[in-house]
């Protein structure tokens, strides 16, 4: 076993596909496919499903795959610690967000991480949490941000902020009259949700457990794809949302078109962190990132004070 073979193994574990993956590793399809091919009789197990449109690793195989992500990364640490004068910000980073933090983040972070990293390429993208530990497992991206708590072994959480919840209304509701809003009271009205496998859902139905319970009775349904959505449907006077206080902001409406109202103490909140394999061999790659974060939250007034 070689670590050009254990190149083509997690290469073609991303890609999916032997051209494209024998494309990214600078070699000819015939070549990758042997090396596989080689790799399965010595481990005596099937790497790969070969199927028509797409090539997917077996079961039994992505515990291998995710091995060999971590003895590249130590690879590259070694070389990277023979030459130390190696340059840790022209390589590309590759980074992911989740659905309810990336529309709301990335226009802002993204200028500053170029600013402090103008070679080091960029590629960024907005997923679930499911989606995006997957990906970071397989090496696929480097970092991520994602919500709290965040379950995995080999990984480095570092906490970036703290944002509260907030109840957005349509102008004219009669919420208005109050200062702040109990959690149970989001069973008295029709509570717009993103759908399922978004974790913010999670967090505001953990606020009203019987809110589960009123929507398998039907009496709570309208559900959204992202919080912008949800927002427009507030403006159209389907319901009412929570929002995460990144995502308050008008974008595109009048400020009189909604209210805003906080709940009662204690303010449910949620914590962003970010997250990479702790064998990832660029500390002043992510380093750039958790600067960047921070200059955000800290020029928008967020809670940066978490242990």
């Amino acid at each position: 076993m070689t670590l050009t073979e254990l190149r083509y193994l997690v290469a073609l574990a991303q890609e999916k596909h032997f051209g494209r993956a024998a494309e990214h590793c600078n070699v000819s399809q015939p070549t990758l496919s042997t090396a596989i091919r080689k790799l399965e009789e010595h481990l005596q197990i099937i790497l790969f499903e070969r199927r028509p449109r797409e090539i997917r690793a077996t079961a039994e195989a992505l515990p291998l795959i995710a091995q060999a992500q971590r003895i590249l990364e130590q690879v590259e640490r070694l070389e990277q610690m023979a030459y130390s004068h190696k340059d840790q910000l022209s390589s590309p980073l590759r980074m992911g967000a989740i659905f309810t933090v990336a529309p709301y983040l990335f226009p802002t972070m993204i200028p500053k991480v170029r600013k402090a990293a103008p070679t080091m390429p960029l590629f960024v993208e907005e997923n679930y949490t499911h989606v995006l530990r997957q990906k970071l497992d397989q090496g696929e991206l480097d970092a991520i941000i994602v919500a709290l708590p965040f379950s995995g072994g080999g990984l480095v959480r570092a906490q970036m902020y703290e944002e509260s919840f907030s109840v957005l209304l349509p102008a004219g509701h009669p919420w208005e009259k109050q200062e702040s809003i109990q959690p149970a009271q989001l069973l008295d009205e029709t509570l717009l949700l993103l759908g399922e496998g978004h974790c913010f859902r999670d967090q505001v139905l953990e606020l009203c457990p019987a809110i589960d319970s009123e929507r398998q009775k039907n009496l709570v349904q309208i559900e959204g794809g992202s919080l912008e959505t949800l927002r427009h449907m507030v403006a159209g006077g389907l319901g009412i949302t929570v929002l995460p206080d990144s995502a308050l902001s008008p974008r595109g409406y009048q400020k009189d078109e909604f209210s805003i109202r906080r709940f009662e103490a204690p303010v449910p909140k949620r914590t962003i962190a970010l997250v990479w394999r702790d064998s990832f061999p660029r500390p002043k790659a992510i380093e750039v990132l958790r600067q960047a974060v921070r200059k955000i939250t800290l020029n928008n007034g967020i809670s940066t004070d978490i242990a």
